[in-house]
């Protein structure tokens, strides 16, 4: 183990070196994949540098106990070693952790797509309660939310609604939300007071940068339309809405939420852009065997990943089994439990993967 923290010592030093080089500074792309590596490494270094004093204290702490000459110095040490007998291996599962290679994408911000799947207006009402979980998520994690576009249910909720999060590792976080969420419970439109069963998708997209993905605007069509509401009437007789079509891929991204024209069309190039990222992040997924065969984030979007049966009060995640009767508070934004079993339940996994190679 501390052969190998040295050895990414050694890397962190370089990288340390590297980002205030001009030329690095200059290059974006090259500077901002160092500045995440930078931040990967210290992490390792700071707990690496923990651990190697512990072996530290382990090893003096023998060598006192060997030694028996001092009684009291004995009893020290004997305290000491006890100590270290208890940190040394947890620290190493930690570090075991924090040498997983990282998804690249996992400190990018993201766009999230909510729509509403089948049952009809219970669906949309589902989608406007997933987005408010997500809502109240966001802003316990002080992630800033943002509105794309907007899709309104006639009976409330959303058809579909477009969002993004910005803050600290909010892909790494958001990423398993992606998949059909599926609810049980009577809705407010049953008046037998059956239980129905619908659905709604949910899309987690790590945004793309600028330089993630090279858009021309020569391969995009514009279209300018009036904004709708609820039923499709227009709610304003101005063009402000935008629609951009990405010829080459066929590729749509719109936005009505804003006044202006030029803010929808910002918003919908950031859609456009991000989707167009996806597209091609989804095809090196693929062709990764590893990526592929996860339990966690296999990246079906048509998977059904969780159920919310608020008969029983009950949550189930159904790629790791678990089950938790807290809905009311998941369902108001309490999601870290969830999302921690799942970082687990990866992180496991990936762990296994090494340890075969």
């Amino acid at each position: 183990m501390i052969d190998k923290i040295r050895i990414i010592k050694q890397r962190f030093d370089e990288v340390s070196d590297l980002i205030i080089q001009p030329d690095i500074i200059k290059d974006q792309k090259k500077y901002v994949k160092l500045s995440k590596e930078y931040k990967d490494l210290k992490d390792i270094v700071d707990k690496g540098n923990e651990y190697i004093s512990i072996v530290a204290n382990r090893d003096e702490a023998l060598e006192i106990i060997d030694d028996n000459s001092d009684a009291e110095m004995v009893e020290m040490a004997k305290m000491e070693l006890d100590e270290a007998k208890i940190k040394i291996p947890q620290l190493e599962e930690e570090i075991k952790v924090l040498m997983i290679p990282k998804d690249p994408e996992d400190a990018k911000n993201v766009i999230v797509e909510i729509r509403a799947g089948t049952g009809g207006d219970e669906a949309s009402i589902f989608a406007g309660d997933l987005y408010r979980m997500y809502s109240k998520f966001a802003s316990d994690k002080k992630w800033k939310l943002e509105i794309e576009d907007i899709s309104e249910g006639t009976s409330g909720g959303f058809k579909e609604i477009i969002f993004s999060l910005t803050g600290a590792d909010v892909y790494g976080t958001m990423k398993y939300e992606s998949g059909v969420h599926r609810v049980q419970r009577v809705p407010q439109t049953e008046t037998q007071g059956r239980v129905h069963t619908s659905a709604a998708t949910v899309m987690v997209l790590p945004e793309a940068e600028e330089f993630d993905v090279d858009v021309k605007m020569s391969d995009i069509r514009v279209d300018y339309f009036c904004s709708s509401g609820p039923g499709g009437q227009s709610v304003n007789t101005t063009y402000s809405a935008v629609r951009l079509t990405h010829v080459p891929t066929g590729i749509v991204a719109q936005c009505q939420d804003q006044k202006s024209q030029h803010k929808n069309k910002d918003k919908a190039l950031k859609v456009l852009r991000t989707r167009i990222y996806e597209m091609e992040l989804q095809k090196k997924l693929d062709a990764d065997a590893a990526q592929r065969n996860s339990l966690v984030s296999s990246g079906d979007r048509s998977a059904k990943i969780r159920t919310y049966n608020y008969a029983q009060g009950r949550v189930t995640d159904h790629r790791i089994g678990l089950t938790l009767y807290d809905l009311s508070n998941i369902i108001d934004g309490d999601i870290h439990k969830i999302v921690e079993a799942l970082e687990l339940a990866e992180n496991t996994e990936k762990l296994k993967q090494l340890n075969e190679l």
